[in-house]
């Protein structure tokens, strides 16, 4: 690995567990207007107070979340979109590049896959592109893989999961980002595919702190290194409690009711 890689990689991966809690917010292009992510500056500012390793976000938003105070936090630009309004809401495209998230301050970047879209090999081939110059540039990649389309039955079978996750290592990516399988032995199988650190994603919003602290608590007893949850954690009432919270889970092996006390639930 590049140092310049390495280097970058330590701003959203712990050292001393190689574990990462980043909050992703790159919804407004596929949503619109979001709760949560009207004032990005407080929004950024809530999550780094409580301890989040990095935020994600597209490359325009980063003018309007940077803080000249404050905890630093690492910053993921995402590369790729698609919007709810498109007669194709799973096909992604790229909307940016390494080189312009060089240029606005970017310690890693992200694309997102759909396996199994009807568009699924422009995604796969725009990832590529985009995992070569990652490493031209030294700079860390990030994979959102999920299984959407017409031929998945359920977008979380295990299996279908596993596969997700080695299309990101074996395509290039640093950092695997993939659904929950719903338990601890299925997550596992998961993990043991990659050799790269899988966070999870969040999901559909939950109503329960406690549900969202269980499944992070779990992905990390199976192995995963991790999270990239976006609307369970910017939407929460107490946001920088739940980040502070997450973070007892992911750097302090805290247990999920140690966690609970901290968010005051």
């Amino acid at each position: 690995m590049y140092l310049g890689k390495k280097i970058r990689l330590e701003r959203i991966l712990k050292r001393n567990n190689g574990r990462t809690i980043i909050v992703p917010m790159d919804h407004g292009v596929s949503m619109g207007r979001v709760d949560g992510l009207i004032d990005m500056r407080e929004t950024v500012s809530d999550l780094a107070e409580g301890g989040a390793d990095a935020v994600l976000m597209h490359k325009g938003l980063v003018r309007c979340g940077y803080r000249s105070r404050g905890k630093d936090v690492g910053l993921i630009i995402h590369l790729s979109a698609s919007t709810d309004l498109s007669p194709l809401p799973n096909s992604k495209t790229l909307v940016g590049t390494v080189e312009e998230a060089i240029r606005h301050g970017a310690d890693a970047v992200s694309v997102h896959v759909n396996i199994g879209d009807d568009n699924e090999a422009a995604m796969l081939e725009a990832m590529g592109k985009v995992s070569g110059a990652c490493d031209d540039w030294g700079m860390p990649l990030l994979a959102m893989v999920y299984a959407r389309g017409p031929k998945i039955a359920n977008s979380y079978d295990p299996k279908l999961i596993a596969h997700c996750a080695r299309v990101g290592v074996e395509l290039g990516a640093d950092i695997v980002k993939v659904s929950y399988s719903g338990d601890v032995e299925s997550f596992s199988r998961v993990v043991d595919a990659c050799c790269v650190p899988v966070v999870i994603a969040g999901g559909q919003r939950m109503d329960s702190t406690r549900d969202v602290l269980t499944m992070v608590y779990d992905s990390l007893q199976a192995g995963g290194s991790g999270i990239s949850i976006g609307r369970n954690v910017f939407q929460h009432p107490r946001r920088a409690k739940l980040v502070a919270a997450l973070k007892a889970l992911v750097h302090e092996n805290a247990s999920v009711d140690q966690a609970l006390s901290i968010v005051g639930e």
